[in-house]
Protein backbone atom coordinates (compact mmCIF):
# COMPACT_ATOMS: atom_id res chain seq x y z
CA UNK A 1 0.00 0.00 0.00
CA UNK A 2 2.78 2.42 0.96
CA UNK A 3 4.63 1.71 -2.26
CA UNK A 4 1.51 2.35 -4.35
CA UNK A 5 0.80 5.58 -2.46
CA UNK A 6 4.36 6.71 -3.08
CA UNK A 7 4.09 5.89 -6.78
CA UNK A 8 0.80 7.80 -7.02
CA UNK A 9 2.34 10.84 -5.34
CA UNK A 10 5.36 10.66 -7.64
CA UNK A 11 3.13 10.50 -10.71
CA UNK A 12 1.02 13.41 -9.46
CA UNK A 13 4.12 15.49 -8.73
CA UNK A 14 5.55 14.69 -12.15
CA UNK A 15 2.31 15.76 -13.85
CA UNK A 16 2.26 19.04 -11.93
CA UNK A 17 5.98 19.73 -12.28
CA UNK A 18 5.82 19.08 -16.02
CA UNK A 19 2.82 21.37 -16.40
CA UNK A 20 0.68 18.60 -17.85
CA UNK A 21 -1.91 18.45 -15.07
CA UNK A 22 -2.86 22.16 -15.26
CA UNK A 23 -2.93 21.98 -19.06
CA UNK A 24 -5.07 18.84 -18.99
CA UNK A 25 -7.42 20.70 -16.65
CA UNK A 26 -7.57 23.51 -19.21
CA UNK A 27 -8.37 21.08 -22.03
CA UNK A 28 -11.06 19.30 -20.01
CA UNK A 29 -12.56 22.64 -18.96
CA UNK A 30 -12.80 23.71 -22.59
CA UNK A 31 -14.46 20.45 -23.56
CA UNK A 32 -16.92 20.73 -20.68
CA UNK A 33 -17.76 24.30 -21.70
CA UNK A 34 -18.23 23.20 -25.30
CA UNK A 35 -20.50 20.37 -24.23
CA UNK A 36 -22.58 22.75 -22.12
CA UNK A 37 -22.94 25.17 -25.04
CA UNK A 38 -24.08 22.35 -27.32
CA UNK A 39 -26.59 21.15 -24.72
CA UNK A 40 -28.10 24.62 -24.34
CA UNK A 41 -28.28 25.03 -28.12
CA UNK A 42 -29.97 21.64 -28.49
CA UNK A 43 -32.58 22.48 -25.85
CA UNK A 44 -33.14 26.03 -27.15
CA UNK A 45 -32.60 27.64 -23.75
CA UNK A 46 -30.77 30.80 -22.76
CA UNK A 47 -28.58 31.01 -19.67
CA UNK A 48 -30.24 32.65 -16.64
CA UNK A 49 -28.03 35.75 -16.83
CA UNK A 50 -28.84 36.10 -20.56
CA UNK A 51 -32.52 36.23 -19.69
CA UNK A 52 -31.90 38.72 -16.88
CA UNK A 53 -29.91 40.91 -19.24
CA UNK A 54 -32.60 40.82 -21.93
CA UNK A 55 -35.52 40.94 -19.52
CA UNK A 56 -37.17 38.17 -21.50
CA UNK A 57 -36.92 34.41 -21.90
CA UNK A 58 -36.11 32.43 -25.04
CA UNK A 59 -39.78 31.40 -25.21
CA UNK A 60 -40.90 35.03 -25.16
CA UNK A 61 -38.38 36.07 -27.80
CA UNK A 62 -39.41 33.06 -29.88
CA UNK A 63 -42.87 34.59 -30.34
CA UNK A 64 -41.38 37.31 -32.58
CA UNK A 65 -40.42 36.93 -36.25
CA UNK A 66 -41.23 33.24 -36.42
CA UNK A 67 -38.65 32.40 -33.72
CA UNK A 68 -35.87 33.08 -36.21
CA UNK A 69 -34.00 35.46 -33.90
CA UNK A 70 -33.76 32.70 -31.29
CA UNK A 71 -32.76 30.17 -33.94
CA UNK A 72 -30.05 32.52 -35.16
CA UNK A 73 -28.66 32.84 -31.62
CA UNK A 74 -28.79 29.06 -31.18
CA UNK A 75 -26.82 28.56 -34.40
CA UNK A 76 -23.97 30.75 -33.09
CA UNK A 77 -23.91 28.90 -29.78
CA UNK A 78 -23.97 25.43 -31.33
CA UNK A 79 -21.04 26.31 -33.58
CA UNK A 80 -19.19 27.83 -30.61
CA UNK A 81 -19.68 24.67 -28.55
CA UNK A 82 -18.36 22.40 -31.29
CA UNK A 83 -15.24 24.50 -31.76
CA UNK A 84 -14.53 24.55 -28.01
CA UNK A 85 -14.72 20.75 -27.98
CA UNK A 86 -12.29 20.63 -30.90
CA UNK A 87 -9.82 22.97 -29.18
CA UNK A 88 -9.89 20.82 -26.04
CA UNK A 89 -9.15 17.69 -28.09
CA UNK A 90 -6.28 19.40 -29.90
CA UNK A 91 -4.76 20.44 -26.58
CA UNK A 92 -5.02 16.89 -25.21
CA UNK A 93 -2.96 15.59 -28.12
CA UNK A 94 -0.43 18.41 -27.85
CA UNK A 95 0.00 17.76 -24.12
CA UNK A 96 0.11 13.98 -24.29
CA UNK A 97 2.47 13.59 -27.24
CA UNK A 98 4.81 16.42 -28.39
CA UNK A 99 4.80 18.41 -25.14
CA UNK A 100 5.40 15.27 -23.11
CA UNK A 101 8.39 14.67 -25.36
CA UNK A 102 9.56 18.23 -24.54
CA UNK A 103 9.01 19.60 -28.05
CA UNK A 104 9.16 23.40 -27.92
CA UNK A 105 6.82 23.88 -30.88
CA UNK A 106 3.92 22.33 -28.94
CA UNK A 107 4.45 24.80 -26.08
CA UNK A 108 4.40 27.76 -28.45
CA UNK A 109 1.35 26.35 -30.26
CA UNK A 110 -0.62 26.20 -26.99
CA UNK A 111 0.60 29.69 -26.06
CA UNK A 112 -0.51 31.37 -29.30
CA UNK A 113 -3.72 29.37 -29.55
CA UNK A 114 -4.59 30.18 -25.92
CA UNK A 115 -3.85 33.88 -26.33
CA UNK A 116 -6.22 34.01 -29.31
CA UNK A 117 -8.96 32.39 -27.27
CA UNK A 118 -8.53 34.27 -24.00
CA UNK A 119 -7.94 37.65 -25.64
CA UNK A 120 -11.32 37.47 -27.38
CA UNK A 121 -12.91 37.91 -23.95
CA UNK A 122 -11.52 41.44 -23.90
CA UNK A 123 -13.59 42.27 -26.98
CA UNK A 124 -16.72 41.94 -24.84
CA UNK A 125 -16.17 45.37 -23.29
CA UNK A 126 -17.24 46.81 -26.65
CA UNK A 127 -20.74 45.36 -26.31
CA UNK A 128 -21.88 46.63 -22.95
CA UNK A 129 -22.57 43.05 -21.86
CA UNK A 130 -20.43 41.05 -19.46
CA UNK A 131 -21.30 37.36 -19.51
CA UNK A 132 -20.85 36.40 -15.87
CA UNK A 133 -20.62 32.66 -16.54
CA UNK A 134 -18.18 33.13 -19.39
CA UNK A 135 -16.16 35.45 -17.19
CA UNK A 136 -16.11 32.91 -14.36
CA UNK A 137 -15.02 30.12 -16.72
CA UNK A 138 -12.27 32.35 -18.11
CA UNK A 139 -11.02 33.19 -14.62
CA UNK A 140 -11.06 29.50 -13.68
CA UNK A 141 -9.21 28.33 -16.79
CA UNK A 142 -6.69 31.15 -17.09
CA UNK A 143 -4.59 29.99 -14.08
CA UNK A 144 -4.46 26.48 -15.58
CA UNK A 145 -3.18 27.99 -18.83
CA UNK A 146 -0.57 30.20 -17.15
CA UNK A 147 0.64 27.64 -14.59
CA UNK A 148 0.70 24.82 -17.13
CA UNK A 149 2.85 26.79 -19.54
CA UNK A 150 5.09 28.10 -16.74
CA UNK A 151 5.82 24.63 -15.37
CA UNK A 152 6.19 22.94 -18.75
CA UNK A 153 8.61 25.66 -19.92
CA UNK A 154 11.32 24.26 -17.65
CA UNK A 155 11.09 20.82 -19.20
CA UNK A 156 11.48 21.90 -22.83
CA UNK A 157 14.59 20.83 -24.70
CA UNK A 158 14.93 24.27 -26.31
CA UNK A 159 12.61 26.71 -24.50
CA UNK A 160 13.24 29.60 -26.86
CA UNK A 161 12.64 27.43 -29.88
CA UNK A 162 9.78 29.50 -31.29
CA UNK A 163 11.58 28.98 -34.60
CA UNK A 164 10.51 25.35 -34.40
CA UNK A 165 7.05 26.52 -35.47
CA UNK A 166 8.59 27.20 -38.87
CA UNK A 167 10.18 23.76 -39.12
CA UNK A 168 8.02 21.07 -40.73
CA UNK A 169 7.68 17.85 -38.80
CA UNK A 170 7.59 15.89 -42.04
CA UNK A 171 8.74 16.57 -45.59
CA UNK A 172 6.63 14.47 -47.99
CA UNK A 173 6.92 15.05 -51.70
CA UNK A 174 4.34 17.68 -52.54
CA UNK A 175 3.04 15.63 -55.45
CA UNK A 176 2.57 12.57 -53.27
CA UNK A 177 -0.74 11.70 -51.62
CA UNK A 178 0.67 12.71 -48.23
CA UNK A 179 1.94 16.02 -49.60
CA UNK A 180 -1.33 16.90 -51.30
CA UNK A 181 -3.26 15.88 -48.18
CA UNK A 182 -1.11 17.99 -45.94
CA UNK A 183 -1.59 20.96 -48.27
CA UNK A 184 -5.37 20.52 -48.17
CA UNK A 185 -5.34 20.35 -44.37
CA UNK A 186 -3.21 23.47 -44.13
CA UNK A 187 -5.43 25.49 -46.49
CA UNK A 188 -8.56 24.42 -44.60
CA UNK A 189 -6.97 25.29 -41.25
CA UNK A 190 -5.79 28.69 -42.48
CA UNK A 191 -9.37 29.25 -43.60
CA UNK A 192 -10.59 28.48 -40.07
CA UNK A 193 -8.12 30.98 -38.63
CA UNK A 194 -9.16 33.63 -41.16
CA UNK A 195 -12.85 32.96 -40.58
CA UNK A 196 -12.33 33.37 -36.85
CA UNK A 197 -10.62 36.73 -37.28
CA UNK A 198 -13.37 37.89 -39.63
CA UNK A 199 -16.17 36.85 -37.26
CA UNK A 200 -14.41 38.43 -34.28
CA UNK A 201 -14.04 41.73 -36.13
CA UNK A 202 -17.59 41.49 -37.44
CA UNK A 203 -18.91 40.83 -33.95
CA UNK A 204 -17.14 43.93 -32.68
CA UNK A 205 -18.44 46.15 -35.49
CA UNK A 206 -21.38 45.44 -37.81
CA UNK A 207 -22.36 42.20 -35.99
CA UNK A 208 -24.44 40.89 -38.93
CA UNK A 209 -23.90 40.17 -42.61
CA UNK A 210 -26.82 40.73 -45.04
CA UNK A 211 -27.59 36.98 -45.14
CA UNK A 212 -28.09 36.96 -41.35
CA UNK A 213 -30.68 39.74 -41.48
CA UNK A 214 -32.40 38.15 -44.48
CA UNK A 215 -32.72 34.86 -42.59
CA UNK A 216 -34.22 36.56 -39.52
CA UNK A 217 -36.40 38.81 -41.66
CA UNK A 218 -35.53 41.91 -39.64
CA UNK A 219 -33.26 44.94 -39.78
CA UNK A 220 -30.82 45.98 -37.07
CA UNK A 221 -33.11 48.86 -36.15
CA UNK A 222 -36.02 46.45 -35.73
CA UNK A 223 -33.92 44.25 -33.47
CA UNK A 224 -33.01 47.26 -31.35
CA UNK A 225 -36.66 48.29 -31.21
CA UNK A 226 -37.64 44.80 -30.12
CA UNK A 227 -35.04 44.83 -27.34
CA UNK A 228 -32.17 47.34 -27.10
CA UNK A 229 -29.99 44.71 -25.42
CA UNK A 230 -30.46 42.07 -28.09
CA UNK A 231 -27.75 43.21 -30.49
CA UNK A 232 -25.06 43.48 -27.75
CA UNK A 233 -25.88 39.93 -26.63
CA UNK A 234 -25.64 38.57 -30.17
CA UNK A 235 -22.40 40.51 -30.74
CA UNK A 236 -20.97 38.91 -27.60
CA UNK A 237 -21.81 35.44 -28.94
CA UNK A 238 -20.23 36.22 -32.29
CA UNK A 239 -17.00 37.48 -30.74
CA UNK A 240 -16.75 34.36 -28.59
CA UNK A 241 -17.23 32.12 -31.60
CA UNK A 242 -14.66 34.08 -33.61
CA UNK A 243 -12.07 33.82 -30.83
CA UNK A 244 -12.66 30.08 -30.49
CA UNK A 245 -12.18 29.61 -34.25
CA UNK A 246 -8.92 31.55 -34.14
CA UNK A 247 -7.73 29.40 -31.25
CA UNK A 248 -8.62 26.20 -33.10
CA UNK A 249 -7.09 27.39 -36.36
CA UNK A 250 -3.80 28.32 -34.70
CA UNK A 251 -3.54 24.95 -32.96
CA UNK A 252 -4.40 22.89 -36.05
CA UNK A 253 -1.98 24.79 -38.28
CA UNK A 254 0.86 24.10 -35.82
CA UNK A 255 -0.06 20.42 -35.48
CA UNK A 256 -0.30 19.85 -39.23
CA UNK A 257 2.92 21.70 -40.01
CA UNK A 258 5.11 20.74 -37.03
CA UNK A 259 3.64 17.41 -35.96
CA UNK A 260 4.94 14.15 -37.35
CA UNK A 261 2.09 12.19 -38.97
CA UNK A 262 1.09 9.08 -37.04
CA UNK A 263 -2.00 7.08 -36.23
CA UNK A 264 -2.74 9.24 -33.15
CA UNK A 265 -2.03 12.44 -35.11
CA UNK A 266 -4.52 11.45 -37.82
CA UNK A 267 -7.18 10.22 -35.42
CA UNK A 268 -7.02 13.41 -33.35
CA UNK A 269 -7.29 15.63 -36.44
CA UNK A 270 -10.23 13.57 -37.70
CA UNK A 271 -12.07 13.74 -34.36
CA UNK A 272 -11.39 17.46 -33.88
CA UNK A 273 -12.57 18.16 -37.42
CA UNK A 274 -15.75 16.15 -36.93
CA UNK A 275 -16.76 17.87 -33.68
CA UNK A 276 -15.78 21.27 -35.05
CA UNK A 277 -17.41 21.20 -38.48
CA UNK A 278 -20.47 19.02 -37.82
CA UNK A 279 -22.36 21.28 -35.38
CA UNK A 280 -21.41 24.42 -37.32
CA UNK A 281 -22.84 23.06 -40.57
CA UNK A 282 -25.56 20.80 -39.19
CA UNK A 283 -27.23 23.53 -37.12
CA UNK A 284 -27.76 25.60 -40.27
CA UNK A 285 -29.72 22.75 -41.83
CA UNK A 286 -31.66 22.22 -38.61
CA UNK A 287 -32.85 25.83 -38.36
CA UNK A 288 -33.33 26.32 -42.10
CA UNK A 289 -30.51 28.84 -42.55
CA UNK A 290 -29.29 27.33 -45.80
CA UNK A 291 -28.28 30.36 -47.83
CA UNK A 292 -25.69 28.98 -50.30
CA UNK A 293 -23.43 32.03 -50.09
CA UNK A 294 -23.39 31.88 -46.31
CA UNK A 295 -22.76 28.13 -46.08
CA UNK A 296 -20.23 27.88 -48.93
CA UNK A 297 -17.05 28.71 -46.91
CA UNK A 298 -17.86 26.24 -44.12
CA UNK A 299 -18.84 23.45 -46.51
CA UNK A 300 -15.80 24.06 -48.73
CA UNK A 301 -13.54 24.06 -45.67
CA UNK A 302 -15.04 20.81 -44.38
CA UNK A 303 -14.70 19.10 -47.76
CA UNK A 304 -11.11 20.26 -48.16
CA UNK A 305 -10.29 19.10 -44.63
CA UNK A 306 -11.92 15.70 -45.29
CA UNK A 307 -9.96 15.38 -48.53
CA UNK A 308 -6.76 16.13 -46.63
CA UNK A 309 -7.56 13.44 -44.07
CA UNK A 310 -8.31 10.91 -46.78
CA UNK A 311 -5.07 11.66 -48.60
CA UNK A 312 -2.91 11.44 -45.46
CA UNK A 313 -4.60 8.32 -44.04
CA UNK A 314 -2.23 5.75 -45.49
CA UNK A 315 1.03 7.54 -44.71
CA UNK A 316 -0.08 8.39 -41.17
CA UNK A 317 -1.17 4.83 -40.39
CA UNK A 318 2.05 3.24 -41.61
CA UNK A 319 4.17 5.19 -39.15
CA UNK A 320 5.94 2.92 -36.69
CA UNK A 321 6.18 5.36 -33.78
CA UNK A 322 2.65 6.48 -33.04
CA UNK A 323 2.29 9.96 -31.60
CA UNK A 324 5.93 10.98 -32.11
CA UNK A 325 6.31 14.73 -32.55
Amino acid sequence: MGQHAGDDRSLFQALVAGGRLPLFSLALGLMASGGAALFLAATGHFLPHDERFLGMTAEQLCSYHGCRVVHFMIHDRAAFGGVLLAVGLLYVWLIEFPLRQRAAWAWWAILFSGIAGFASFLAYVVFGYLDAWHGAATLALLPCFVLGLAYSWRALESPWGVRTLLTPGDRPAWRSSAGVGRFCLMVASCGVLGAGATILILGSTAVFVPEDLAYMGVSVDELRALNPRLVPLIAHDRAGFGGALMSAGAAVIAIIWCGRPSRAWWQMLALAGAVGFSPAIGVHVKIGYTDPLHLAPAVAGALLYAAGLAATYRSAHTRQHEGMS
